[in-house]
Protein backbone atom coordinates (compact mmCIF):
# COMPACT_ATOMS: atom_id res chain seq x y z
CA UNK A 1 0.00 0.00 0.00
CA UNK A 2 3.05 2.22 0.88
CA UNK A 3 4.39 1.98 -2.30
CA UNK A 4 0.77 2.70 -4.43
CA UNK A 5 0.61 6.15 -2.37
CA UNK A 6 4.31 6.63 -3.56
CA UNK A 7 3.48 5.24 -6.88
CA UNK A 8 0.50 7.90 -6.85
CA UNK A 9 2.66 11.30 -5.68
CA UNK A 10 5.23 10.69 -7.70
CA UNK A 11 2.71 10.24 -10.99
CA UNK A 12 1.22 13.54 -9.73
CA UNK A 13 4.58 15.70 -9.49
CA UNK A 14 5.12 13.96 -13.22
CA UNK A 15 2.29 15.11 -14.82
CA UNK A 16 1.92 18.39 -13.35
CA UNK A 17 5.91 18.79 -14.03
CA UNK A 18 6.62 17.08 -17.31
CA UNK A 19 5.58 20.30 -19.70
CA UNK A 20 6.37 23.48 -17.95
CA UNK A 21 9.59 24.84 -17.66
CA UNK A 22 10.38 23.85 -13.91
CA UNK A 23 11.66 20.18 -14.51
CA UNK A 24 9.65 16.96 -13.99
CA UNK A 25 13.15 15.11 -13.65
CA UNK A 26 14.55 17.43 -10.82
CA UNK A 27 11.09 17.00 -8.79
CA UNK A 28 11.14 13.73 -8.96
CA UNK A 29 14.46 13.14 -7.68
CA UNK A 30 13.74 15.24 -4.80
CA UNK A 31 10.62 13.87 -4.08
CA UNK A 32 11.21 10.43 -4.27
CA UNK A 33 14.26 11.47 -1.71
CA UNK A 34 11.67 12.64 0.21
CA UNK A 35 9.45 9.51 0.29
CA UNK A 36 12.16 7.33 0.19
CA UNK A 37 11.74 5.99 -3.12
CA UNK A 38 14.93 6.66 -4.64
CA UNK A 39 16.44 3.11 -5.04
CA UNK A 40 17.10 1.68 -8.91
CA UNK A 41 13.74 0.62 -9.22
CA UNK A 42 12.23 3.73 -8.02
CA UNK A 43 14.77 5.30 -10.98
CA UNK A 44 13.32 2.86 -13.74
CA UNK A 45 9.81 4.38 -12.47
CA UNK A 46 10.50 7.92 -12.71
CA UNK A 47 11.25 7.49 -16.39
CA UNK A 48 8.83 5.37 -17.49
CA UNK A 49 5.88 6.82 -15.93
CA UNK A 50 6.94 9.56 -18.43
CA UNK A 51 5.26 7.66 -20.99
CA UNK A 52 1.48 8.39 -19.36
CA UNK A 53 2.47 12.30 -19.83
CA UNK A 54 3.43 11.23 -23.39
CA UNK A 55 0.27 9.99 -23.66
CA UNK A 56 -1.52 13.22 -22.93
CA UNK A 57 0.12 14.76 -25.73
CA UNK A 58 -0.86 12.12 -28.34
CA UNK A 59 -4.26 12.41 -27.14
CA UNK A 60 -4.55 16.48 -27.27
CA UNK A 61 -3.21 16.19 -30.28
CA UNK A 62 -4.35 13.18 -32.48
CA UNK A 63 -6.11 14.70 -35.28
CA UNK A 64 -2.42 16.20 -35.88
CA UNK A 65 -0.51 12.84 -34.41
CA UNK A 66 -2.74 10.88 -36.86
CA UNK A 67 -2.63 11.82 -40.06
CA UNK A 68 -0.29 11.77 -42.78
CA UNK A 69 2.26 14.50 -41.61
CA UNK A 70 5.74 14.17 -43.20
CA UNK A 71 7.09 17.55 -42.47
CA UNK A 72 6.23 17.09 -38.51
CA UNK A 73 7.84 13.31 -38.34
CA UNK A 74 10.83 14.84 -40.39
CA UNK A 75 11.59 16.99 -37.64
CA UNK A 76 10.68 15.21 -34.72
CA UNK A 77 12.99 12.50 -35.97
CA UNK A 78 16.01 15.43 -36.41
CA UNK A 79 14.79 16.84 -33.22
CA UNK A 80 15.50 13.36 -31.19
CA UNK A 81 18.65 12.42 -32.54
CA UNK A 82 21.38 14.87 -31.11
CA UNK A 83 19.88 14.11 -27.39
CA UNK A 84 19.42 10.62 -27.94
CA UNK A 85 22.94 10.23 -29.23
CA UNK A 86 24.16 12.07 -26.09
CA UNK A 87 21.99 9.81 -23.46
CA UNK A 88 23.64 6.72 -25.07
CA UNK A 89 27.11 7.54 -24.57
CA UNK A 90 26.66 9.57 -21.19
CA UNK A 91 23.21 8.21 -19.18
CA UNK A 92 25.59 6.30 -16.97
CA UNK A 93 27.71 9.27 -15.63
CA UNK A 94 24.73 11.20 -15.43
CA UNK A 95 23.20 9.06 -13.38
CA UNK A 96 26.18 8.24 -11.32
CA UNK A 97 26.81 12.08 -10.61
CA UNK A 98 23.57 14.44 -11.15
CA UNK A 99 20.92 12.25 -10.06
CA UNK A 100 21.51 14.01 -6.53
CA UNK A 101 20.09 16.89 -4.82
CA UNK A 102 22.46 19.49 -5.08
CA UNK A 103 23.61 19.03 -8.42
CA UNK A 104 19.40 19.79 -9.47
CA UNK A 105 19.07 22.26 -7.29
CA UNK A 106 22.02 24.64 -9.00
CA UNK A 107 20.34 23.42 -11.96
CA UNK A 108 17.39 24.74 -11.08
CA UNK A 109 19.05 28.09 -10.13
CA UNK A 110 20.86 28.20 -13.23
CA UNK A 111 18.08 27.58 -15.13
CA UNK A 112 15.72 29.75 -13.79
CA UNK A 113 18.44 32.84 -14.20
CA UNK A 114 18.57 31.95 -17.76
CA UNK A 115 14.61 32.16 -18.65
CA UNK A 116 14.86 35.20 -16.96
CA UNK A 117 18.07 37.00 -19.49
CA UNK A 118 15.79 35.35 -22.33
CA UNK A 119 13.02 37.07 -20.98
CA UNK A 120 14.53 40.22 -21.16
CA UNK A 121 15.34 40.22 -25.08
CA UNK A 122 13.74 41.81 -27.76
CA UNK A 123 13.10 38.16 -29.53
CA UNK A 124 11.01 38.51 -32.99
CA UNK A 125 10.08 35.57 -33.95
CA UNK A 126 9.69 34.59 -37.55
CA UNK A 127 8.33 31.12 -37.31
CA UNK A 128 4.68 32.07 -36.13
CA UNK A 129 3.68 28.16 -36.05
CA UNK A 130 4.64 24.39 -36.11
CA UNK A 131 3.66 23.58 -39.64
CA UNK A 132 6.38 25.96 -40.61
CA UNK A 133 9.10 25.08 -39.36
CA UNK A 134 12.18 23.66 -41.09
CA UNK A 135 14.13 20.70 -40.58
CA UNK A 136 16.91 23.04 -39.48
CA UNK A 137 14.64 24.62 -36.92
CA UNK A 138 14.14 21.35 -35.43
CA UNK A 139 17.84 20.53 -35.43
CA UNK A 140 18.09 23.26 -33.37
CA UNK A 141 15.46 22.90 -30.74
CA UNK A 142 17.24 19.13 -30.90
CA UNK A 143 20.42 20.60 -29.66
CA UNK A 144 18.96 22.62 -26.99
CA UNK A 145 17.29 19.71 -25.60
CA UNK A 146 20.38 18.33 -25.12
CA UNK A 147 21.13 20.13 -21.89
CA UNK A 148 18.09 18.42 -20.91
CA UNK A 149 20.38 16.00 -19.75
CA UNK A 150 21.34 17.53 -17.05
CA UNK A 151 18.40 16.57 -14.00
CA UNK A 152 17.08 19.95 -12.90
CA UNK A 153 17.29 21.61 -16.67
CA UNK A 154 14.14 20.53 -17.37
CA UNK A 155 13.42 19.28 -21.47
CA UNK A 156 10.10 21.19 -21.22
CA UNK A 157 12.60 24.78 -20.10
CA UNK A 158 15.15 23.84 -22.56
CA UNK A 159 12.86 23.19 -26.07
CA UNK A 160 10.82 25.83 -24.72
CA UNK A 161 13.22 28.78 -24.24
CA UNK A 162 15.57 27.17 -27.11
CA UNK A 163 13.30 27.58 -29.86
CA UNK A 164 12.54 30.93 -28.84
CA UNK A 165 16.10 32.17 -29.19
CA UNK A 166 16.16 30.26 -32.49
CA UNK A 167 13.30 32.12 -33.70
CA UNK A 168 10.08 30.36 -32.90
CA UNK A 169 7.33 32.05 -31.37
CA UNK A 170 6.36 31.67 -28.11
CA UNK A 171 3.42 28.94 -28.83
CA UNK A 172 5.17 27.05 -31.90
CA UNK A 173 7.94 26.42 -29.41
CA UNK A 174 5.98 25.33 -26.44
CA UNK A 175 3.81 22.98 -29.16
CA UNK A 176 6.79 21.72 -30.86
CA UNK A 177 7.91 20.77 -26.95
CA UNK A 178 5.01 18.84 -26.61
CA UNK A 179 5.45 17.10 -29.95
CA UNK A 180 9.41 16.02 -29.52
CA UNK A 181 8.12 14.89 -25.79
CA UNK A 182 6.58 11.78 -27.71
CA UNK A 183 9.95 10.33 -29.21
CA UNK A 184 11.69 11.48 -26.38
CA UNK A 185 10.16 10.17 -23.19
CA UNK A 186 8.66 6.62 -25.44
CA UNK A 187 12.70 6.01 -26.12
CA UNK A 188 13.71 6.76 -22.75
CA UNK A 189 10.78 4.82 -21.20
CA UNK A 190 11.73 1.46 -23.15
CA UNK A 191 15.76 1.74 -22.95
CA UNK A 192 15.45 2.31 -19.04
CA UNK A 193 12.82 -0.50 -18.62
CA UNK A 194 14.86 -3.48 -21.51
CA UNK A 195 17.85 -1.82 -19.43
CA UNK A 196 16.96 -2.86 -16.34
CA UNK A 197 14.09 -5.72 -16.81
CA UNK A 198 15.78 -8.16 -14.64
CA UNK A 199 15.29 -6.26 -11.78
CA UNK A 200 11.47 -5.92 -11.94
CA UNK A 201 9.15 -8.25 -11.68
CA UNK A 202 5.27 -8.84 -12.49
CA UNK A 203 4.31 -7.44 -9.05
CA UNK A 204 4.99 -4.23 -9.98
CA UNK A 205 2.66 -3.81 -12.50
CA UNK A 206 0.38 -2.25 -9.83
CA UNK A 207 2.48 1.04 -9.06
CA UNK A 208 3.43 1.39 -12.64
CA UNK A 209 -0.31 1.40 -13.95
CA UNK A 210 -0.62 3.98 -10.95
CA UNK A 211 2.30 5.95 -12.16
CA UNK A 212 1.41 5.91 -15.42
CA UNK A 213 -2.31 6.97 -15.20
CA UNK A 214 -2.16 9.20 -12.70
CA UNK A 215 0.74 11.34 -15.06
CA UNK A 216 -1.69 11.36 -18.28
CA UNK A 217 -4.35 12.61 -16.50
CA UNK A 218 -2.44 15.91 -14.83
CA UNK A 219 -0.32 16.26 -17.55
CA UNK A 220 -3.82 16.67 -20.07
CA UNK A 221 -4.80 19.23 -17.93
CA UNK A 222 -1.16 21.34 -17.89
CA UNK A 223 -1.01 20.96 -21.54
CA UNK A 224 -4.32 22.48 -22.29
CA UNK A 225 -3.71 25.08 -19.40
CA UNK A 226 -0.42 26.06 -20.71
CA UNK A 227 -1.59 26.62 -24.41
CA UNK A 228 -3.97 29.02 -22.99
CA UNK A 229 -1.42 30.62 -20.63
CA UNK A 230 1.59 31.60 -23.27
CA UNK A 231 -0.90 33.35 -25.56
CA UNK A 232 -1.04 35.88 -23.10
CA UNK A 233 2.21 35.62 -20.30
CA UNK A 234 5.60 34.84 -20.31
CA UNK A 235 7.43 31.90 -18.56
CA UNK A 236 9.29 34.84 -15.85
CA UNK A 237 7.00 32.95 -12.78
CA UNK A 238 8.50 29.98 -13.70
CA UNK A 239 11.83 31.45 -13.75
CA UNK A 240 11.52 32.72 -10.21
CA UNK A 241 9.86 29.67 -8.72
CA UNK A 242 12.95 27.38 -10.03
CA UNK A 243 15.03 29.84 -8.49
CA UNK A 244 13.29 30.26 -4.72
CA UNK A 245 12.98 26.57 -4.98
CA UNK A 246 16.56 25.44 -6.07
CA UNK A 247 17.89 28.10 -2.75
CA UNK A 248 15.50 26.24 -0.98
CA UNK A 249 16.72 22.81 -1.22
CA UNK A 250 20.21 24.12 -1.16
CA UNK A 251 19.41 25.63 2.24
CA UNK A 252 17.70 22.60 3.90
CA UNK A 253 21.13 20.60 2.94
CA UNK A 254 23.48 22.95 4.45
CA UNK A 255 21.42 23.52 7.38
CA UNK A 256 20.43 19.78 7.77
CA UNK A 257 16.86 19.98 7.88
CA UNK A 258 16.33 17.26 4.79
CA UNK A 259 17.96 14.34 4.97
CA UNK A 260 18.89 14.00 1.01
CA UNK A 261 19.94 10.99 -0.57
CA UNK A 262 23.63 11.25 -0.59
Amino acid sequence: MDNLIDALVLGIVEGLTEFLPISSTGHLILAGDLLGANDERWNVFNIVIQTGAMLAVVWEYRARFFKIDFQLYRNLVIAFIPAAVLGLLFSRYIKGVLFHAVPVALAFIIGGIFILVVERMSLRPRVESTQSMTWLDALKVGIAQCFALIPGTSRSGATIIGGMLFGLSRKAATEFSFFLAVPTLVAAGLYDLWKHRDMLSAADAPIFGVGMVVSFFCAFVVIRWLIRYVATHDFKPFAWYRIAFGLVVLLTAYLGWVDWKD
